[in-house]
């Protein structure tokens, strides 16, 4: 760069500079170093620069001002002078006078002179940059003025933008509250139908408890006395207490089963017994029809299997059994109730007054209670009912 001779300028207006190179002057040390350019969208107004020489010694150059970019919502700005820093102080200005704080380029005193400033963007459009002698004989100073539609500004559809994703926010957490709402409100619906349901089940067992005992004492109101009959008994059974208890002398169970019958028989109505059967095994009691009276007298009161006009219980092994093959726990005292008006043979359990089968009755005519002991030499014995 040409050294400019030295002259008196302090009579001179200032000079406008007409025009302004981002990327530096030929020879600037900026554009040497390749500074990137502002971008294609920064077009700068005409910068108007300002110097004045007074008298002294030597020359001194213009500052040089540079635009180096955008920077924290403003503009950076550097002025750069090729004066030392051991020889000259770089101040800044803004367009009322006041000094604005530099930051200096570099730190090494041994080098070119230079500041730099961040302009923001309501802090004046005008800036400027003095190049003071060491000894204050002289000075020189460039000035920019930049226009506010060069500093960044924010999109107006940036406020909307944001209050549309706001408002959509919004509507997605409204919408996972609700969700979370009915899911609630589902959740204790079905809470409730579960525990109503389990209510009614509830209710539904008492009610057929209820239902049961209340059938149970409505047997028990038909209770009859019985008696056994010491003329229609096996050889192998004995009676006792005054031929109300049966029971087995053979030392192995026989087949086919060793039966008494009662004395009573009976043809119409209802008719309700209960007999003690305690924790033996091995026995069987029922109804049977006269004709089968008439036929184990013959026979030697030995009951065969399979037989017709014969409606029992039996239990063995820890289990009950009738025709069909159901099978329930142990009971001490069963109540038989027989219904000849509405054909059934019922057996209950008289501690849980319960019902524990109901059989249908496909025969009729005269009918007698009979008892099969197990050999276990337990007996089977008649009870008074309520006894």
């Amino acid at each position: 760069m040409a050294t400019p001779e030295t002259r008196d300028r302090s009579q001179e207006p200032p000079q406008p500079l007409t025009g302004f190179n981002p990327k530096g002057f030929p020879g600037d040390p900026a554009g040497a170093a390749g500074k990137p350019e502002m971008g294609p969208w920064i077009r700068m107004i005409p910068l108007i620069a300002f110097s004045g020489l007074h008298p002294t010694t030597g020359s001194i150059h213009d500052p040089l001002l540079i635009l180096d970019g955008l920077e924290d919502s403003g503009i950076r700005l550097k002025c750069l002078s090729e004066r030392l820093f051991s020889e000259v102080k770089v101040l800044w200005m803004d367009g009322k006078g006041r000094n604005i704080t530099g930051n200096p380029l570099s730190t090494d005193t041994s080098g070119n002179a230079g500041s730099s400033i961040v302009l923001k963007p309501g802090s004046g459009n005008a800036v400027s940059c003095r190049i003071i002698d060491s000894l204050g004989k002289t000075s020189t100073e460039s000035s920019v003025i930049i226009t506010e539609s060069f500093f960044p500004t924010i999109s107006l559809w940036l406020p909307a933008f944001v209050m549309i994703l706001l408002f959509g926010i919004f509507l997605v957490l409204a919408a996972v509250y609700k969700l979370r709402i009915n899911q609630k409100a589902t959740d204790q619906e079905k809470n409730a139908q579960k525990q109503i349901q389990e209510e009614n089940q509830e209710m539904t067992t008492k009610i057929e408890q209820i239902q049961a005992q209340l059938d149970f004492r409505r047997a028990q109101s038909y209770a009859v006395p019985l008696t056994l009959d010491e003329l229609c008994k096996h050889p192998e059974l004995s009676l006792r207490d005054q031929s109300r208890v049966v029971s087995c002398s053979a030392a192995e169970q026989l087949h086919p089963k060793p039966v008494v019958l009662a004395k009573e028989s009976f043809s119409q109505g209802k008719h309700y017994w209960e007999v003690e059967v305690g924790d033996g095994s091995g026995w069987e009691l029922g109804v049977l029809a006269e004709e089968i009276r008439d036929s184990l007298r013959n026979d030697g009161m030995a009951l065969p299997r399979e037989q017709e006009q014969v409606l029992s219980l039996g239990y063995s092994r820890g289990e009950f059994s009738i025709p069909g093959g159901w099978n329930s726990g142990p009971c001490p005292v069963l109540g038989v109730f027989l219904d000849q008006e509405s054909h059934s043979l019922s057996f209950f359990d008289v501690e849980g007054k319960s019902l524990l089968a109901s059989l249908p009755l496909r025969f009729s005519g005269n009918l007698f209670p009979f008892f099969s002991p197990g050999s276990d030499g337990k007996g089977l014995g008649i009870r008074s009912v309520g006894g």
